[in-house]
């Protein structure tokens, strides 16, 4: 990733994919912010994200609901 503050938008969607799998640093943190102040589209990638994994959770939890009444 490039150290300058402002980011492409496949460089903030590779933050926002990537903030699922571990703790994003500052800048990295604030860079996401700053982009989404100019972008319509990224902030939209990033509520998906947010609601598939939401989704992924509730299949995990009614999966092992499911395990627990066998």
């Amino acid at each position: 990733m490039t150290l300058h503050p402002f980011r492409t938008c496949r460089e903030v969607t590779s933050l926002v994919l990537a903030r699922e799998d571990r703790r994003l640093a500052l800048r990295e943190r604030a860079a996401i912010r700053l982009h989404f102040l100019v972008c319509k589209a990224c902030p939209v990638f990033e509520r998906q994200v947010l609601t598939m994994r939401n989704a992924l959770d509730g299949w995990r939890h009614y999966r092992e609901g499911d395990a627990s009444d066998d």
